[in-house]
């Protein structure tokens, strides 16, 4: 059956398109009907019959519902706007160096600012730093030794230290060593002239300070912590060690035991790697190098408070941290207590294990608890080493769960971030390495 044009239906006009659906004569008895002659002019006709019904009553609607469209698509696609600016900030933000921020605030101070002479002060190198209890894991690395450091305001500082011809090289590994990275240049020497700059004497201070001021102008009560690794044999090292501290030692920058208690001084250093354990407690009334204990021996069970006994498998020399210098005979947490040792340290992967679920279980949660508790009870800081560093977002969760669990000192590579505390989740932390 052939589709019929307006212009063939009798009583009916283009013009008046509502007619096609109101006034239909009947061609059911095909009276009347004429096919068309021209199929191009029925063509014409229906598309103009159609063109003016839209005109006239379909395109208000028409334009509603692409509205309607255009909204839900703008709705659909506008996270998705968010998250690609927000990963071209991440990326562009991760391209300046960590302490960007600090060198524009203090980029140009305005012409009628107070001058130099009004801004300055004898204990201003440490000015508007807060300290946090952040430990600047392998220092050595960082862009300027120490400084960048304590600029952060992490009062933890590590150094690894290689016996070579009588003298203490800093570094990692021996093929990183050169001539003039040595302990007392890169540590010993900057600690003493930044200590003498914090404790003046002036016509307004004519007396030394008792104790004496400590690195930190906001809080010079806190001491910085000087980790240092013994790389090399322990009891040679020690004798090298102990001398080079003489400079700090003299002007009672060190913190000290006294045979009673804690003497807290500017500085407190602590013998971690093969730093032997019996020389740390040879003297009974007089010791200034404290020891890393071994954490994982201090893991207490909840219920019963008991302390569980581990065998050494290792040499009781050069046995690496916790363990050097301790009788090969059974080993119990017994002897590390707060008047010999400083920190109760271990590796987070091997006592805790990787985090897969990139959330810590409810059995790894009770172990940190239990590992904290035993050492707080024996008045010793926790410190976890060899924590994962990426994706961000986990180790910021880390970060977090340590602390807010009690871990008294963060072992990190990113200074800015640790001492910052901002470890809320963010887009770009599941990429970035800063």
């Amino acid at each position: 059956m052939s589709s019929l044009s307006p212009s063939h239906f009798p009583n009916t006009t283009t013009s008046s398109p509502m007619l096609l659906s109101t006034s239909r004569p009947d061609y059911r008895d095909g009276a009347d009907y004429e096919a068309p002659s021209d199929r191009s002019d029925y063509h014409l006709s229906v598309n103009d019959s159609v063109s003016d019904l839209d005109s006239e009553h379909h395109i208000p609607l028409t334009q509603s519902g692409r509205k309607s469209l255009w909204r839900q698509g703008l709705a659909a696609i506008y996270p998705g706007i968010v998250q690609f600016v927000a990963i071209v900030c991440g990326i562009i933000i991760s391209f300046f160096p960590d302490d960007f921020t600090r060198a524009t605030n203090r980029w140009h101070r305005p012409h009628d600012e107070p001058s130099d002479d009004i801004l300055r002060w004898p204990t201003d190198i440490s000015r508007d730093i807060m300290p946090v209890a952040c430990h600047s894991h392998n220092d050595y690395w960082r862009t300027v030794p120490l400084f960048s450091a304590l600029q952060a305001g992490c009062v933890g500082i590590e150094a690894d230290v290689w016996l070579f011809d009588g003298e203490l090289y800093v570094g990692h590994t021996t093929s990183s060593l050169t001539h003039k990275r040595t302990l007392s240049r890169m540590y010993i020497e900057p600690l003493v002239k930044i200590l003498g700059q914090q404790n003046p004497m002036t016509q307004f201070h004519t007396t030394a300070d008792q104790p004496p001021q400590g690195v930190f102008d906001t809080d010079p009560s806190q001491s910085v912590i000087l980790l240092i690794d013994f790389k090399t044999d322990g009891v040679a090292t020690w004798k090298h060690v102990t001398a080079q501290l003489s400079p700090l030692r003299e002007r009672g920058y060190l913190s000290y035991f006294n045979g009673t208690d804690i003497v807290q001084g500017p500085v407190t250093v602590v013998g971690t790697g093969n730093t032997p354990f019996n020389l740390v407690t040879a003297n009974a009334t007089y010791r200034d190098i404290f020891f890393d204990a071994p954490l994982e021996m201090m893991t207490e069970d909840y219920t019963r408070g008991e302390t569980p006994r581990v065998m050494a498998m290792r040499s009781a020399e050069n046995a690496g941290q916790g363990l050097s210098g301790v009788p090969k005979t059974e080993i119990v947490s017994g002897p590390f207590n707060w008047t010999n040792s400083y920190y109760a340290s271990v590796s987070f992967r091997k006592a805790i294990g990787f985090p897969w679920s990139f959330h810590l279980t409810d059995r790894q949660i009770g172990r940190i608890r239990a590992q904290i508790r035993g050492a707080h009870r024996r008045g010793l800081k926790v410190r976890y080493w060899s924590l994962p560093s990426w994706p961000r977002s986990l180790r910021n969760h880390l970060w977090s769960v340590l602390v807010h669990e009690g871990v008294d000192m963060l072992n990190v590579d990113d200074l800015q971030a640790a001492a910052q505390k901002d470890w809320s989740p963010k887009v770009s932390d599941w990429w970035g390495l800063r």
